[in-house]
């Protein structure tokens, strides 16, 4: 009895002889899409804030945003929810075809032979969409600061604290899991 035999939550290859656990790869999907569902509400909430001639808080005319602001807060907004999109859909298929080929062997309901290259090449992909789609809501939300609390350019402090805390706090996670992606992608 091989090893892939001994424990049955094990995904064989079926180009190589290395395997991984299928139920791990399937939770790890189900947290993306997840994910993703909440930063595409994200998204949704920022293209409600699109509207034109809006008076910042700063109470000063020179730092009420101009309607090129609100474009590219549109135009952030639908690329970042383009890239949430493309990552779940990756993912939910790559789960569907985990699923599928598990319903084949009803012995062995939690083990499925599917090419290890195609998962791994599959949820990189995935992962890249989110880092994406992270990248353009957070661009998008700088627009939204600078709707409601005015433009940088005319130093509103409440805007420049926000952006800062913003960029700070998105860039140091992003990092984070783009090293963690990276290093599970890699062993």
């Amino acid at each position: 009895m091989d090893e892939s035999e001994q424990d049955p939550r094990r995904l064989t290859s079926t180009s190589s002889s290395s395997s991984s656990t299928t139920s791990v790869h399937v939770t790890a999907l189900d947290g993306l899409v997840n994910v993703n569902s909440l930063f595409t509400i994200a998204v949704f909430v920022g293209l409600s804030l699109t509207t034109p001639g809006q008076h910042s808080l700063e109470n000063r005319a020179p730092c009420d945003a101009g309607i090129d602001v609100a474009k590219k807060l549109l135009v952030f907004e639908v690329v970042s929810f383009s890239f949430f999109l493309f990552s779940s859909l990756v993912a939910q298929g790559l789960k569907l075809a985990i699923n599928l080929l598990n319903s084949k062997d009803v012995d062995e309901a939690i083990r499925a032979h599917i090419n290890l290259k195609v998962l791994r090449l599959g949820m990189m992909g995935s992962a890249v969409g989110s880092v994406m789609g992270c990248l353009f809501l957070m661009l998008s939300m700088v627009n939204v600061i600078e709707i409601r609390l005015g433009m940088l350019s005319c130093g509103s402090k409440s805007a420049v604290h926000s952006v800062t805390a913003l960029v700070l706090l998105v860039s140091s996670a992003l990092f984070f899991y783009i090293s963690t992606a990276v290093y599970a992608f890699l062993h």
